[in-house]
C-alpha cells in the first residue's frame, strides 16, 4: 500500500475504516498509521457493514475522487491505475474482476443476483460487486444511501444529472485475508428486495442546480 502512494499517478493518501470488526485489526490499522504520515483511520462504535463504512469514507473524504478496495486482499491497489486514466470523462469508474477466484458456487450467486439487478435497474452494469472503484467525491456524496447501496453504485451515479460509469477489467486473487460474511440469503435475496427498492426511488429521485445565489 505504501509503495504504492509514492508511486501513484495523482496525489494519494488512504483512510482505512474499521467497521467494528471484532478481529482485532484496529491494532494494526493504528499501527501503521502512526508509522506512516499519509495513512489515516476511522473507528465504528459498533460494527455496521460493508455500506456503512464505504459511506463513512466519502463523509470524511476531502479529495476530489474518493477510491476504496476492500482489505481481503482479492483486489491489487496497483490497479487504481487503470481507473485512474477514465476519471475525466466519467463519474465513477469501477473494476471487473477477471478471471474470478471464487468457488463456482459463490459465481453462481453472483451471475443470478447481477442478471436480476441489470433488468430491474437498466445499469448494464457487468460486476457491481468488484471491490474496486473510484469516484468523483462531489457525486459520490449525492448518492442515497441504504445497506446493500454497493451493490447499486453504478445505478445510484446514473440517477444523478451528468452521472455515468465506465467498467474495466482488473486482477482478482483468492482470499488472503478476513471471512466473507455473505451467503445465498444476503447475495441473492436481500439484492432481490433492495432492487424494488431503487425502482421506487427512481422515480422519485430529486436532480436540481442552483442557477444563481448570494451566499
Amino acid at each position: 500500500m505504501t509503495d504504492y502512494i509514492s508511486t501513484c499517478s495523482i496525489s494519494t493518501c488512504v483512510l482505512f475504516v474499521n467497521d467494528g470488526s471484532k478481529d482485532k485489526s484496529i491494532d494494526l490499522i493504528k499501527k501503521s498509521c502512526n508509522e506512516h504520515s499519509h495513512l489515516y483511520y476511522i473507528s465504528f462504535e459498533s460494527n455496521k457493514g460493508l455500506s456503512a463504512a464505504i459511506k463513512a469514507g466519502i463523509d470524511y473524504t476531502e479529495s476530489e475522487y474518493v477510491g476504496y478496495m476492500d482489505a481481503d486482499m482479492q483486489t491489487d491497489v496497483r490497479d487504481f491505475e487503470l481507473l485512474i486514466p477514465y476519471l475525466n470523462k466519467y463519474k465513477l469508474v469501477t473494476g471487473i474482476r477477471a478471471n474470478r477466484k471464487d468457488t463456482p458456487f459463490k459465481r453462481i450467486q453472483s451471475k443470478i443476483a447481477n442478471s436480476f439487478r441489470r433488468m430491474m435497474t437498466s445499469d448494464g452494469a457487468t460486476d457491481t460487486g468488484c471491490p474496486l472503484k473510484i469516484m468523483h467525491t462531489d457525486y459520490a456524496r449525492r448518492i442515497p444511501f441504504f445497506t446493500g447501496m454497493h451493490r447499486f453504485l453504478p445505478a445510484l451515479i446514473i440517477l444523478q444529472d451528468g452521472g455515468n460509469y465506465y467498467e474495466t477489467p482488473v486482477r482478482h486473487y483468492p482470499r488472503q485475508a478476513g471471512k466473507s460474511k455473505y451467503h445465498l440469503w444476503n447475495r441473492l435475496i436481500s439484492p432481490f428486495k433492495d432492487c424494488f427498492a431503487y425502482r421506487w426511488m427512481k422515480h422519485r429521485y430529486i436532480n436540481y442546480k442552483v442557477n444563481d445565489n448570494n451566499l
